[in-house]
């Protein structure tokens, strides 16, 4: 059965998986509105996929994901010019390890500590899926029979806790709990959840770690990102799967 006329959302789409992820979507004919932290990148990613498809395919909205309003208007603005349905939700704006508590034994008082990397891979995602959950609820099953489909992005190290990132860790950890959770409760609504959890993928998520993604290469550590796309993709139109995780690491034959 063909997804032409399908609608999609995806958030962190201006840059790495979530631009990935526009891209199969568009060639498989659904239609993607692309919010994104860089207003200016997500114009940019849409305009190219609207030169490349001669009509308008994709469109944009600049969202941020740890600001509650932030996120309902941008849905808001996808659901009207969507023609009021979402059949597809990717909560994918992620954001990578950042020093959450300084080391100061002999500092005075408290510190607060950074928890920006919690708000944007923990709560904003747990927004974005509250926010696609009641849209969902208000719409009828497509011919698919489903009422909507979520896939967010978590990490193997929602997984298998990595000490250096703590924070980031956490807050993989609770997508994979929360998918594993109500990922089961929600097909009886016709409703469905998934997570996907890649290890290493070269994006931009570690800019300025100039020699991170070198190193990984050199260990064969990378995963392609043409193989996570495929997990992806497999959860679309007639999948009935709901409350799993999908681990990518790197594969050999790959």
């Amino acid at each position: 059965m063909s997804l032409k006329g399908q609608t999609a959302y995806v958030t962190g789409g201006a840059s790495g998986i979530g631009r990935a992820v526009t891209a199969m979507l568009v060639e498989k004919g659904i239609k993607v509105y692309i919010a994104d932290l860089n207003k200016q990148g997500a114009e940019s990613v849409a305009k190219e996929l609207n030169d490349k498809a001669g009509s308008q395919v994709a469109w944009s909205v600049g969202v941020d994901v740890t600001d509650w309003d932030s996120q309902v208007a941008g849905f808001e603005a996808a659901i009207k010019d969507l023609g009021g349905r979402i059949d597809y939700v990717y909560p994918i704006a992620g954001i990578a390890e950042v020093s959450w508590l300084p080391n100061r034994p002999n500092q005075k008082g408290f510190v607060k500590p950074n928890l920006s990397v919690w708000d944007v891979d923990g709560t904003g995602v747990l927004y974005t899926c509250a926010i696609a959950i009641q849209q969902f609820r208000r719409q009828e099953p497509n011919n698919f029979g489903s009422r909507g489909k979520i896939a967010a992005v978590s990490s193997v190290r929602g997984l298998y806790a990595c000490p250096a990132m703590p924070v980031y860790s956490a807050a993989k950890f609770g997508v994979v709990g929360f998918v594993r959770a109500f990922g089961k409760f929600l097909p009886r609504e016709k409703i469905s959840i998934n997570a996907i959890c890649p290890a290493i993928v070269k994006t931009g998520i570690n800019i300025g770690r100039s020699n991170w993604y070198e190193e990984a290469e050199k260990l064969d550590l990378v995963v392609k990102m043409e193989s996570l796309i495929n997990a992806f993709e497999s959860l679309l139109g007639g999948s009935d799967v709901s409350g799993d995780q999908f681990a990518h690491q790197h594969d050999p034959q790959q």
